[in-house]
């Protein structure tokens, strides 16, 4: 049998290989594309949870993730532990090994308009005590609890084995005759949200209490846990106190003799006697408003507006009309003149109050006195003829007052078609000098330029001169350099004859032999030893022997 296989072609064991190949990847790409495909649609997140291979001991095991704490990953997102991953995975096609991984398909939470989300975190540490809010962002908590910040319409992938997330609307708590709201609160124009802070935010150095700093109007997700929010209309409000007064069947008011309308029911309005002993009755309108810096200080004494008006306006325009009223006497009450200043002095000192509670008083009008009419009659008759005059002379005054206003708003026009040609000749000047201007630096530029290139052309010049310059100075430094070096040695030498010596001795080779013969005195070879003394140089070292010294081996 092993014969015959051994006879089999090569192509044929291949061929083998390559269909056992191909069966293979074919078995695993229907395993990833039945088992092991998991397809997240649009709007969900898959929450992944490794458990690892069945038997410890095969290939992925890995350790235990510490209770409460999501599994660890490496930089590529491998899981490092047994446990519930903290990312899941997008919408789209994912491929994951079904006998080591766990799935779960989560919906997005979706936070709708007019909607904010209380997050509350299930993994983590404990809080500190004192403490019951969480800081930091989705997957950046350290701590177990509700988060601090709250989520705004939107869509969001929240793990759910981490947080849960309770969506609410506006919430309002009632505290007594308070009305405070928190969730999604909307402040509008003309009013501002006064905070009061539940707990200290390190974050921002906010204490608890009642913040100095108000919401000016627009939309704010408000954490009902953290903050709770006075909605306070600013502005000036209108509060009078007025008497009933009688009226017919048909609902007019009913007048007496002298024209002057009848109070039905003293209990209505200010009512206090005069010094003199006459009832007297009032009608007072007060003007009165809260800035958004005074705010605070208001829900801070009093708990909301209402309370202000009835605990502090109206008993005090009553208290102040009363006090001052009794002080005078019917027809001090009646007249022009006295009658201004108990208008005067009522309103100042309502606007002390006012002040000192926090409070802004625009207006405080003394609308009606009702004085009775034994008092009022004969007063009214002896004035009547004046105040006729007066009011003629008031009608004249309004008419000429209307004919100026007419030519004003006249004027008002002309001079605003005359602006408005004015305007149009300075724009149209401006643009033509802005032309100008720019045609002036577009050709100086040009000036600039040109003169910068030539410039340029010098230097370039200059360089080359110079740089030929230094070329030949170079050449005549070394010429120079090589002479004096010469002229030098010449010098310690003594004489030029010396210096040829010595460079002849240099250029003898040092392994030279010199043997003298005597042959006697007078013959040639007697005066040889003289000749060999002056070739080696004795006598110039003999005259100047600090300037040379020959060595031995050239000496030989």
């Amino acid at each position: 049998m092993n014969e015959e296989r051994s006879k089999w072609p090569l192509w044929f064991t291949g061929a083998l290989l390559i269909v056992l190949f191909v069966a293979v990847g074919g078995a695993w790409t229907m395993i990833e594309w039945t088992v092991n495909r998991i397809y997240v649609p649009e709007g969900h997140s898959l929450l992944l949870r490794y458990k690892g291979p069945p038997l410890p001991f095969l290939p992925g095991s890995r350790p235990v993730a510490t209770p409460g704490e999501f599994a660890q990953v490496d930089e590529g997102g491998n899981p490092q532990q047994i446990g519930v991953l903290q990312q899941m995975k997008g919408p789209g096609r994912h491929f994951l090994w079904y006998g080591w991984w766990q799935t779960e398909l989560v919906e997005d939470t979706v936070i709708a308009p007019g909607e904010v989300a209380i997050v509350t975190s299930k993994m983590g540490k404990d809080l500190p005590a004192g403490q019951y809010l969480v800081d930091g962002n989705l997957d950046e908590t350290e701590f177990k609890g509700i988060l601090r910040g709250v989520l705004g319409p939107g869509r969001y992938r929240i793990n759910p084995y981490a947080y849960d997330v309770k969506p609410i609307k506006l919430e309002t708590i009632s505290r007594g005759a308070q009305q405070k709201v928190a969730g999604w609160v909307e402040i509008p124009s003309g009013y501002v949200g006064v905070v009061t802070n539940l707990t200290a935010n390190p974050a921002t150095g906010a204490q608890p209490g009642i913040s100095e700093d108000v919401l000016p109007p627009g939309l704010y997700p408000v954490n009902p846990k953290e903050q709770h929010v006075d909605i306070v209309k600013i502005g000036f409000r209108e509060k009078s106190i007025k008497a009933e007064l009688m009226t017919d069947n048909q609902g007019r008011i009913t007048m007496d003799k002298s024209g002057e309308p009848m109070v039905a029911n003293d209990e209505t309005g200010i009512t206090f006697p005069s010094n003199d002993g006459f009832s007297i009755v009032m009608d007072f309108t007060a003007v009165w408003g809260i800035t958004p810096e005074q705010a605070p200080e208001v829900i801070r004494k009093f708990g909301n507006v209402e309370a202000v008006e009835t605990k502090v306006v109206v008993p005090q325009i009553e208290s102040i009309c009363r006090n001052m009223g009794s002080k005078l006497g019917a027809v001090d009450l009646l007249v022009g003149e006295s009658r201004q200043q108990f208008q005067e002095s009522t309103s100042k000192a309502f606007q002390d109050v006012l002040s000192d509670k926090g409070l802004t008083l625009l207006y405080g009008l003394v609308r009606h006195i009702y004085i009775p009419q034994e008092v009022r009659v004969p007063i009214q008759q002896s004035f009547i003829a004046d105040e006729l005059k007066l009011t003629r002379e008031q009608e004249q005054l309004t008419a000429k007052t209307e004919a100026n206003l007419r030519e004003a708003e006249q004027k008002v026009l002309l001079e605003t078609e005359r602006i408005t040609v004015e305007t149009e000749k300075l724009v149209a000047q401006a643009l033509a000098e802005g032309e100008k201007e720019a045609e002036e630096t577009r050709a100086e530029t040009t000036k600039l330029v040109a003169s910068i290139d030539r410039q340029t052309a010098e230097l370039e010049a200059q360089a080359t001169v110079l740089r030929g310059e230094a070329e030949a100075n170079v050449e005549k430094f070394a010429a120079e350099a090589k002479a004096e070096k010469f002229k030098l040695a010449v010098q310690a030498f003594g004489s030029g004859q010396a210096y040829n010596q010595w460079v002849f001795a240099s250029g003898l080779p040092d392994d030279l032999e010199l043997k003298l013969l005597y042959a006697g005195e007078g013959t040639f070879w007697t005066d040889l030893k003289g000749f060999t003394d002056v070739m080696l140089g004795k006598q110039i070292q003999q005259q100047q022997p600090e300037r040379q010294t020959i060595p031995a081996t050239r000496r030989r």
